[in-house]
């Protein structure tokens, strides 16, 4: 086990795989969440090439490739009329092109897989984060249940909301997008007579409905869209949502689309808000880094928000490796100098509803290796 003691703040997506790759790495490391139980969220999730590359090196891949779905394809539609607009291929063209599969899972079912790939008694629960000290020799964190823990370095993984953002740059609420999206995952059976693909999306200007199935024998259906809706007056980022507002939000759609909207559940239906973030000048103050939705935020048009969070781990871990920890400093700076501008520009695209919309190449993407890219050394 490696001395040197690592605080990651926040056990979802991003923090688990942190821990998980760290910990095969020798590492000492603790988890603290915020939430008292990790459960079965209600919602799905897009596992890209450049995503598999860092779950195979965790040791899930495997598993996620036997239970979850490899879409045949990526399937673009119209709003209106439901012609075909584009169709990319993914099953067997994204092993061949992109070296990794592309899946559809529950992201639940994810969760757990990387909580499993920790080492027991790393996570501990129900600890939310009041404060951090940093005095320059380690960090001091105070939990709001009266706690306090120390660590020589904590990595902030604790999303759009992190508190450990706040420690390092001030209070600073979320931007609001203007943008919804309803969310509604049911079983496969209600579907009844309407045929859909592995995954298809009708497109609108300002809005889109997509539909994908999460486990290989396709049992549950999951529809998610991203529709504009001015205000958000909810004090949480997600409420319950009417199947009057639902339709409204696609009134004029193809046939098919209004049908699937018809068939949803109305008790599994929810609306959640689209929060993002300027770009951040910097990730990291003294002994603190962020990773994730903690430093880049993003509106989920791209399905990109978990892949950059698990590059980010990915690629701390290796400028650890490649610096050694005790010289936080320039591990810190290596890692932002390496990921700064691909997560940036993830964050910037992904404000448009225009992702795989056409025909252009997303080899810069998927085909991205996190464990060979050459490292891109600091400027200063």
């Amino acid at each position: 086990m490696l001395h040197s003691r690592i605080a990651i703040i926040g056990g979802g997506l991003g923090g688990a795989t942190q821990a998980a790759l760290l910990q095969q790495a020798g590492y000492d490391v603790r988890v603290y969440e915020q939430t008292p139980v990790v459960g079965r969220l209600g919602a799905g999730i897009h596992l890209g090439p450049n995503m598999m590359r860092v779950l195979d090196k965790i040791g899930v891949a495997d598993q996620l490739i036997e239970e979850g779905v490899e879409p045949e394809a990526w399937v673009s539609k119209h709003w209106d009329t439901g012609e075909p607009l584009f169709t990319f291929p993914l099953k067997g063209f994204s092993l061949e092109n992109y070296g990794a599969r592309y899946l559809t899972v529950h992201r639940g079912d994810l969760q757990d897989y990387l909580i499993k790939a920790m080492a027991p008694n790393t996570l501990e629960l129900g600890k939310r984060l009041a404060r951090l000290e940093d005095n320059g020799r380690e960090v001091r964190m105070f939990f709001e249940d009266g706690s306090e823990a120390t660590a020589d370095i904590v990595i902030g993984a604790d999303g759009v909301y992190s508190k450990v953002r706040e420690y390092m740059f001030g209070f600073d609420p979320p931007r609001y997008t203007g943008v919804i999206g309803h969310r509604a995952l049911f079983p496969t059976k209600l579907l009844g007579d309407i045929v859909v693909g592995d995954y298809t999306r009708w497109w609108k200007e300002d809005r889109n409905l997509i539909v994908y199935f999460l486990n290989k024998h396709r049992e549950e259906v999951y529809i998610v869209t991203g529709a504009p809706q001015a205000t958000w007056d909810h004090p949480t980022s997600s409420a319950p949502c009417t199947k009057d507002e639902f339709r409204e939000a696609f009134a004029g759609f193809t046939k098919i689309v209004m049908d699937l909207v018809d068939v949803v559940p109305p008790e599994v239906l929810s609306k959640w808000a689209f929060f993002d973030r300027e770009p951040l000048p910097t990730w990291h103050k003294g002994r603190v880094v962020l990773i994730g939705d903690a430093c880049h935020p993003m509106k989920p048009h791209m399905g990109q928000g978990a892949a950059m969070a698990l590059e980010d781990a990915a690629m701390l871990l290796r400028c650890m490796q490649e610096k050694g920890i005790d010289n936080y400093k320039d591990v810190f700076s290596l890692y932002e100098a390496n990921r700064h501008e691909r997560a940036t520009r993830v964050q910037i695209t992904s404000r448009s509803i225009a992702w795989l919309k056409d025909g252009k190449d997303p080899a810069w993407l998927y085909g991205y290796d996190v464990f060979s890219a050459p490292l891109k050394m600091p400027t200063s």
